[in-house]
């Protein structure tokens, strides 16, 4: 079946409404995984997510669920009106705006930090910690069914990483998004959004700064100051950096297995290129750590 025909059900059945009465306006675009289109039932638009191939890999929409409702009190996301467990199809309301990788994101930072911020200090307790290295080590055993272990390259940045771990990873943990990059944050006329709650759970909250990089780590070496409300010393760049190193180590996994599903033909993205180009980012980034 195809996106329109699917979304059309879905909808039809849980809005209660005729096939004809939605409408599906257009495809956002920014993300490598998952489709999300701006639909209209009657006269109210929403969005409409159907995860891209293979995605509960990596998401686990319980947890997501739970995410959804936690932070509703925080009013920083659309609000979400369905949530299909099983498939991941989620409705959401729509928000006119547009996407922060759009615009300049430095134009921004003073709200980008104020949303991580009242993210971090606002007292919510997942059920769920991020967990980086046990979700590191799960994304690792999803490539071994295609026989694909580790070169020298990965196993070297992954330990000098895990050398690291115990001086900088003691921080406490609060809430955080998880894929706070500057595609997720959303420009309005009156103020920013941050969409996308599939990767949350509690973990340090420059988790997130790093993330804002994650397209160019200049956009997270901007924001530090300004989340800080002062000038970086040298153990907020290393935590910084072990933060974005690390993400590096997991995209690099995630990219591979793109690659191995046949993603990269799929979305004409060289996936196995992507998953090098994370190494390369990864190697610096330690290079850069006193």
């Amino acid at each position: 079946m195809d996106h329109e025909k699917r979304i059309k059900k879905v909808c039809a059945d849980f809005f209660q409404v005729p096939q004809e009465d939605i409408t599906l306006e257009s495809r956002l675009m920014g993300g490598m995984s998952n489709f999300t289109y701006i639909i209209s039932v009657k006269e109210d638009r929403y969005t409409f997510r159907i995860p891209g191939k293979n995605a509960e890999k990596f998401v686990d929409r319980t947890v997501e669920k739970h995410h959804l409702e936690l932070i509703r009190p925080l009013d920083l996301d659309n609000d979400t009106v369905y949530l299909d467990l099983e498939n991941g199809y989620k409705i959401a309301r729509y928000i006119e705006g547009v996407p922060l990788h759009e615009k300049n994101p430095h134009d921004y930072l003073d709200e980008a930090a104020n949303i991580l911020k009242k993210i971090h200090q606002s007292h919510l307790k997942s059920h769920y910690d991020y967990n980086p290295l046990g979700r590191l080590e799960r994304y690792e055993g999803h490539l071994k069914p295609y026989g694909h272990s580790h070169d020298a390259r990965y196993n070297t940045l992954k330990a000098q990483w895990l050398d690291l771990k115990s001086k900088i990873d003691v921080h406490p943990k609060t809430l955080t998004h998880g894929d706070s990059q500057i595609s997720n944050f959303v420009v309005t006329d009156e103020r920013l959004y941050l969409m996308d709650w599939e990767f949350s759970g509690n973990n340090d909250p420059f988790y997130d700064i790093a993330c804002f990089g994650n397209t160019n780590f200049d956009h997270a070496i901007a924001l530090l100051p300004v989340y800080l409300g002062r000038a970086p010393d040298a153990e907020a760049f290393n935590r910084l950096y072990f933060w974005r190193t690390f993400q590096c180590l997991q995209w690099h996994n995630v990219a591979l297995y793109k690659e191995y599903i046949g993603l990269s033909a799929d979305l004409k993205i060289d996936f196995a290129k992507v998953a090098n180009l994370y190494l390369d980012k990864a190697e610096a980034l330690l290079a850069k750590l006193k």
